[in-house]
């Protein structure tokens, strides 16, 4: 059980089976599925779905910013407050730390769709590529060979280790928001059960299964405009729940820009949050997406 709190306990079980599912470590990702269902005893008010969709947007777009488009590919530059702030966000989506996910993101794209690659539907099918894969003792580890430069901020080693220390304390953030709106607002209509079960559990299950679409359904369904080497898809309906992530062969040919719908009618609202903050000054040198890339793909 230390495991469930201390990610680094992990380490010694790199070698184990990577096809068998560790249940008592998936526990907590089971019960967060359960919890889901304390929608029909606690009821639902206005501002306990308006919070877990806002929190949906928020924490997608750390994921797909910084967890993402920052940690795995180093498409734009941020200070050191900057990437922490984004990485603790990223972190209470319960996706892990961001060494972890950026480690094992940059090494699925050296295996796309090989049996290297851990979630391949191609290889695995798609239930082992959506949601089996990760629960496993290999995928436990931080492959920190893979992610040397920003292992360097023990700031960012400490979250990693430490994950679940971030949706613990937004889920206890939202508990107390809830019993404090229900004494100070009660015409408002929600309490902390509400609060924690729309805002924490309905809305962090509804962001992984839409994050982790682009492993199973982006490798599987929608079109190509280059032939890339994996089973990579542009898939708009994707696109829009995770926020310009589903202009996936777009990605896979060319992941060192910021941008990833390529042409103006592909949506990519984090390409459109990225411009905005760094016209702000928040995030600056934002990769274009070059010439060559767009003349190579044009129709």
């Amino acid at each position: 059980m230390r495991a469930w709190f201390d990610g680094g306990a992990w380490s010694a079980h790199a070698s184990d089976d990577a096809q068998r599912i560790d249940w008592l470590r998936a526990l907590p990702f089971v019960a967060m599925h359960l919890a889901c269902l304390g929608v029909f005893a606690v009821g639902a008010s206005p501002v306990a779905v308006w919070t877990a969709i806002a929190l949906y947007a928020v924490r997608m777009f750390a994921i797909t910013a910084f967890y993402h488009r920052y940690f795995s590919h180093r498409t734009f530059e941020a200070s050191r407050p900057v990437q922490f702030l984004f990485a603790f966000i990223g972190a209470t989506s319960a996706q892990r730390g961001p060494l972890w996910w950026a480690a094992h993101h940059r090494d699925h794209h050296r295996h796309a769709d090989t049996v290297l690659d851990p979630h391949s539907p191609r290889v695995h099918g798609f239930l082992w590529s959506h949601a089996g894969w990760f629960l496993t003792p290999r995928a436990f580890r931080t492959a920190d060979e893979r992610i040397g430069d920003f292992a360097a901020y023990p700031e960012l080693r400490w979250l990693d280790r430490y994950d679940i220390a971030a949706p613990v304390a937004l889920a206890s953030a939202l508990y107390l928001a809830g019993v404090l709106l229900q004494a100070c607002a009660p015409e408002w209509g929600t309490n902390g059960a509400q609060m924690l079960v729309w805002g924490f559990f309905v809305s962090t299950t509804a962001l992984f299964h839409a994050t982790v679409t682009i492993n199973s359904l982006a490798h599987r369904f929608g079109t190509r405009r280059y032939a890339t080497r994996d089973d990579s898809r542009n898939n708009g309906f994707l696109a829009l729940l995770t926020f310009g992530e589903g202009w996936h062969n777009n990605h896979h040919f060319f992941p060192g820009s910021a941008r990833q719908g390529f042409r103006w009618w592909e949506v990519d609202p984090t390409w459109y949050g990225l411009r905005l903050l760094a016209a702000m000054g928040v995030v600056r040198g934002l990769k274009p997406v070059p010439d060559w890339v767009l003349a190579k793909g044009a129709r």
